[in-house]
């Protein structure tokens, strides 16, 4: 008897059972279907602050008064007195040359400057004996004449004597050479026996550690837009001596000491295209070490006028990192962003946003370019309340 019944009469009754109006032929009593929702969206206002600008640059540590040892006279080196590695003040004993040699050579020295000096007293006492008798014509005038020459002579081999006196005493002194400066000494570099070359051989190094040298290299490209946003009054700069030095070791810790720029050089490196400068950090505690590899952040520039995006609101397109705003009619727009540095948890925009830009913070995977949305303004660090209403005319950009 089913199979007599016709579609007319199954219709009606398949259509109560599935509501859904699954099968050909039902009709929903609701009517038609509800309309689609706008999503809603997260987004925050683009204002312009003004933030502190601290660049960050790699730099090498190295000592603040590196001074090279080496002796002033040729000898055998006898003794050395320090330990390697170690901290020395000024005055410790660091090596001894053979002082023997010079022993002899002071007096010989010696001899010499008494021999002059009886020489000048009989040639002082023969011109006196001669002037008198030149006015009783009892000598001739040469014998006056040469009784001066012989006075001058002896003066003149006085004189020699005790240069060469001198010369010997500094030698005698210079057989022991002391530290002079204090400091960390590095290993001797010659040990007892060898022949050591006046002003020649390197005997070993005293580095003053305290304070400490950091030297950073800032390239051209980096000076050259620092130039411009300065002309520009995107930057306020205190002056390059007043810059102070924050830094960071290679395991992330903070150093505790600030320091301070106190020299940039005038020109360019050629091999490297950058610019060095140097920065003094005290060392009291011996914690940097020449050669040590570090981070320097400098403090004191303010940027002004600049534009905070939160970090999550940033996204990596094809050409580089986008975000998304809410445009005119409450629609979706892409833009392609410059962000130059970090502040805090946010990026500092250079290039594409503008004051009152609307940027989608929340809800990214709901959206597409052109789709309009429902903007909800979200409390963000920097940021005003945001209008629901598409903004007007754009302010100047950042």
């Amino acid at each position: 008897m089913i199979r007599r019944l016709r579609w007319s009469a199954l219709a009606p009754m398949l259509c109560g059972w599935f509501a859904l109006a699954l099968v050909p032929g039902c009709k929903q009593e609701a009517g038609s279907a509800p309309p689609l929702q706008v999503p809603e969206v997260g987004v925050v206002v683009a204002t312009a602050q003004d933030v502190p600008d601290e660049p960050e640059f790699i730099g090498q540590a190295e000592s603040s008064r590196p001074v090279e040892i080496r002796s002033q006279v040729t000898g055998i080196l006898k003794q050395w007195f320090f330990k390697e590695g170690r901290d020395v003040k000024k005055g410790d004993r660091l090596y001894q040359i053979d002082p023997v040699p010079f022993h002899a050579a002071m007096l010989s020295a010696k001899a010499k400057v008494a021999q002059s000096e009886a020489r000048l007293v009989q040639a002082k006492q023969n011109l006196a004996r001669v002037k008198p008798l030149l006015a009783e014509q009892a000598v001739s005038t040469k014998d006056v004449d040469d009784a001066v020459a012989e006075e001058l002579a002896a003066k003149a081999a006085l004189e020699g004597a005790k240069a060469e006196l001198v010369k010997a005493k500094f030698d005698l002194d210079n057989t022991l050479i002391i530290a002079p400066i204090n400091g960390m000494i590095e290993r001797t570099r010659v040990y007892e026996g060898r022949l050591v070359s006046a002003q020649t051989d390197l005997l070993t190094m005293i580095h003053q550690v305290d304070p400490m040298y950091v030297i950073v290299s800032a390239p051209e490209s980096f000076l050259l837009k620092r130039k411009r946003d300065t002309d520009a009054k995107r930057i306020q700069h205190p002056g390059v001596y007043q810059l102070r030095g924050v830094l960071t070791f290679v395991d992330g810790t903070t150093y505790q000491h600030e320091g301070v720029l106190d020299l940039l050089d005038v020109g360019l490196k050629t091999d490297t295209g950058s610019r060095q400068a140097r920065v003094v950090f005290p060392n009291p505690d011996r914690v940097l070490l020449p050669g040590q590899f570090v981070r320097v952040r400098f403090k004191g520039t303010l940027k002004t006028g600049a534009i905070l995006v939160p970090q999550r609101a940033v996204q990596q397109g094809a050409k580089g990192s986008i975000v998304f705003v809410v445009g005119k009619d409450d629609k979706v727009e892409m833009r392609e962003i410059v962000a130059t540095s970090w502040q805090g948890n946010q990026w500092i925009v250079e290039e594409g946003l503008h004051v009152g830009d609307r940027i989608i913070v929340e809800g990214l995977h709901k959206i597409a370019p052109g789709a309009p949305v429902k903007p909800v303004p979200v409390p963000a660090a920097g940021a005003a309340t945001v209008p629901t209403a598409a903004p007007t005319q754009p302010e100047s950009a950042s």
